[in-house]
């Protein structure tokens, strides 16, 4: 799966792509077809070629010529039409002749600015210079393009005999005459050139896809630096220290509010997770996800330190797939989606997430769906962080329990505000079978209707 398909189905990972800064499309367009990768060497090498890019970026003696790269691919235009057309031998326009013109140009001195940061392991770029030559035939060392006289010797004397007569109000059908036959030889020259450039199609092709490459990876590396991400290792389980879910955090910290990172391992089998309402178990398998896609894309994580277990997808049942539209109620998409899931997991390693299973049917069927899910996911070849409410399930599996709401931390009267503040999304292992009941009590802090609360805790009581 590509890039272009993760973002639309993880909402945090397109607040990811939308906070790195390209300088063309053709990065925009690279990045967005980048695969979901699994292969350990591809990815322990292109992490190693973002560590290179952001170490020559902090430093200063390089800021010249790495300025000077940035500023060659704002210029880059994404000239796919134009090579394939040339690949397919069709004669290019005094535009495309230039763009291509412009691109080797470009190649060349984007190489130079490349050579000087000492990444030209890291970004190789094909010689272009024979290129730019048969499209600079006077020398003129600039990117304009023109069909220059020295292209065919009728050329000059016939531009010379139309200027006289234009400049001199001279007779109309010599020249129309002049116009036409300037027009067939320029013709003629764009097909000799369409053919001669042909046999470097596939070069410059190369040439198009590496610096569009250059700017995905100069856009990983400014978005690492920015955000403080951390290069993950490749490992048995899946570890994240003070993993944060980015877009939450810049929501927080713009709104002057508390942001707690949170620590969590995983390993191959099910992994439950209980937790008070609003104690962040939901975000918590979204941090996951976003996490998880990032490395496997190439990308550093948000995290102070991370080691990923390399998985074939990622497979979510995230409470946002209802489809009102399609007459499906939201237990009926849950169900559809989980099936789909099992059948992947069946025959692919996943990396599976499930934000509380059949909350919205009855209690006691709800219970032993929760069950039998465990049982089949413990038995096959994935990693599963399930959240639920259910107690009592008696299923084999780690747990986890967020923390939750700590009234020793409240210096201040709580509100449906400030409750945020008082909330500990840390995790800690829980060998019970029970969930924590504190629904009332936040109910209650959130100034929930009194009778409501009080008939609520004496039928808890009975």
């Amino acid at each position: 799966m590509k890039i272009k398909d993760l973002i639309k189905q993880d909402a945090g990972f397109q607040y990811v792509v939308d906070n790195m800064e390209f300088m063309s499309t053709a990065g925009r367009r690279k990045m967005l077809n980048v695969e979901f990768c699994n292969d350990a060497t591809w990815l322990q090498e292109e992490w190693q070629r973002l560590e290179r890019v952001i170490k020559v970026t902090r430093e200063y003696k390089f800021k010249k010529p790495y300025i000077e790269l940035r500023h060659c691919l704002m210029q880059l235009h994404d000239l796919q039409g134009t090579l394939q057309s040339l690949s397919c031998h069709t004669t290019l326009n005094e535009v495309e002749l230039f763009e291509i013109k412009n691109l080797a140009q470009l190649a060349q001195i984007a190489c130079s600015a490349i050579a000087e940061l000492g990444l030209t392991d890291v970004l190789p770029l094909p010689a272009t210079k024979d290129i730019f030559n048969l499209l600079d035939p006077d020398g003129t060392g600039i990117a304009n393009f023109y069909i220059y006289d020295s292209y065919d010797a009728r050329l000059a004397p016939l531009r010379r005999e139309l200027q006289g007569l234009q400049t001199a109000g001279g007779d109309p059908m010599r020249i129309s005459e002049l116009l036409a036959l300037q027009n067939e030889i320029q013709n003629e020259v764009c097909t000799r050139l369409s053919d001669e450039l042909a046999k470097w199609a596939d070069l410059l092709t190369t040439t198009m896809e590496q610096m569009a490459y250059a700017d995905f990876l100069l856009a990983k590396s400014d978005l690492a630096i920015r955000w403080n991400l951390a290069r993950p290792e490749i490992g048995e389980t899946i570890e994240y220290m003070n993993l944060v879910n980015p877009r939450l955090k810049e929501h927080n910290e713009s709104h002057k509010q508390r942001y707690q990172p949170v620590d969590i391992t995983l390993s191959p089998g099910v992994c439950l997770i209980t937790g008070a309402n609003m104690a962040g178990k939901t975000v918590l398998l979204k941090s996951v996800a976003t996490a998880q896609t990032m490395a496997q894309c190439g990308m550093y994580i948000p995290a102070s330190k991370g080691v990923v277990r390399l998985v074939e997808g990622i497979a979510s049942s995230i409470g946002d797939d209802q489809d009102e539209m399609n007459g499906l109620s939201s237990y009926a998409a849950e169900i559809i989606k989980i099936s789909n899931i099992l059948k992947d997991c069946r025959s692919h390693e996943l990396l599976v997430l499930i934000d509380e299973p059949a909350r919205t049917t009855n209690p006691v069927e709800g219970k032993a769906l929760v069950q039998a899910l465990i049982a089949i996911l413990n038995n096959l070849n994935s990693t599963t962080l399930i959240t639920t409410h259910y107690s009592q399930l008696g299923s084999t599996c780690r747990r986890l329990r967020v923390k939750g709401f700590v009234e020793d931390m409240a210096d201040v009267p709580l509100n449906p505000q400030n409750i945020n503040r008082f909330i500990d999304y840390s995790l800690t292992e829980d060998q019970s079978d029970n969930v924590p009941q504190e629904a009332l009590r936040i109910a209650a802090i959130l100034g929930c209707d009194e009778q409501l609360t009080a008939l609520a805790k004496e039928n808890i009581s009975k």
